[in-house]
């Protein structure tokens, strides 16, 4: 019996830890506005390191260590202005340049900038999602006409898969690699599609519409769950790969712009909010897929 009691008590202490550890509600992880109100990325490497741009000045890429404090890891060549970012299986990093319809590429080891694919017909790429083969996928929308376009981005450049979308934004592949998912923010839609060998995409399907506020960045889980940042809601809401929602985190801020997992097991999700130039933070029950 005296055994039994200890065994209780631990298995409730587990318990408090991990209702603790999946609270519903996002907390600071860092200071406000110590990155501008254009924060977005945020994407982590293979070594759990996070990057986010537009740290304390438009332009360039923030790193930010496990304690929440943030330093210039490299400035945009140019006037260019970062948005999404994302790293590929040897921990190279791609910025989408809104501003020079460029795709930007840092190697590894490294902390400058090169154009990795320009497009004069992109509007502003906006956001960058990668597949297990390393292809690129970006959202481009164009705010003043509530339009969109889809690309896919290589080596050989930007390759149109659909255009006059709605507002195109939050983008991101499924763990297994089959799945595109692609928002559109005015419209408060969420797209999917099938992804073939050549990584082109068919079979769009509406996977999910919301009522009100927008849509921005999104991030799969390794088990498909899909985490929508909601702009303007201060939410992220998190949907499962059937498209039915089973879970819903508050934040401090009213405009979430992007999130990416990292931190220990890539359970800690890091929510960039822009109203308040900061990163707010809460964990996941399942880690962040590996690409």
């Amino acid at each position: 019996m005296k055994y039994l009691k200890y065994i209780l008590l631990a298995t409730l202490i587990v318990n408090l830890i991990s209702c603790k550890s999946l609270s519903d509600t996002a907390v600071d992880f860092t200071p406000e506005h110590v990155f501008t109100k254009g924060i977005e990325g945020p994407a982590t490497n293979s070594k759990g390191e996070l990057y986010v741009v537009n740290f304390e000045k438009q332009g360039t890429i923030g790193k930010v260590d496990k304690k929440g404090n943030g330093s210039i890891f490299a400035e945009l060549p140019g006037k260019s202005v970062g948005n999404g970012i994302r790293f590929d299986k040897k921990d190279h990093m791609y910025i989408a340049d809104y501003v020079n319809h460029n795709i930007l590429t840092i190697k590894n080891g490294s902390n400058q900038a090169v154009v990795f694919a320009h497009e004069t017909r992109a509007n502003q790429p906006n956001d960058v999602a990668i597949s297990p083969d390393g292809t690129l996928y970006a959202s481009d929308p164009n705010w003043k006409d509530n339009t969109g376009n889809l690309w896919k981005v290589d080596q050989n450049g930007f390759h149109l898969l659909e255009a006059n979308m709605g507002t195109t934004n939050g983008i991101e592949v499924s763990p297994d690699g089959k799945k595109l998912y692609v928002n559109e923010s005015v419209q408060k839609r969420i797209w999917v599609y099938n992804i073939d060998q050549q990584g082109n995409v068919s079979g769009k399907k509406l996977f999910y519409s919301f009522d009100d506020f927008g849509l921005d960045g999104m991030r799969c889980d390794i088990k498909g769950n899909l985490y929508v940042c909601r702009y303007g809601a201060g939410k992220v809401v998190v949907l499962s790969p059937q498209a039915n929602k089973i879970r819903e985190i508050r934040l401090k801020g009213k405009n979430p712009t992007n999130i990416t997992f990292g931190g220990k097991n890539k359970k800690q999700c890091f929510v960039t909010v822009s109203d308040r130039g900061a990163i707010e933070t809460f964990y996941a029950k399942y880690q962040g897929k590996d690409f």
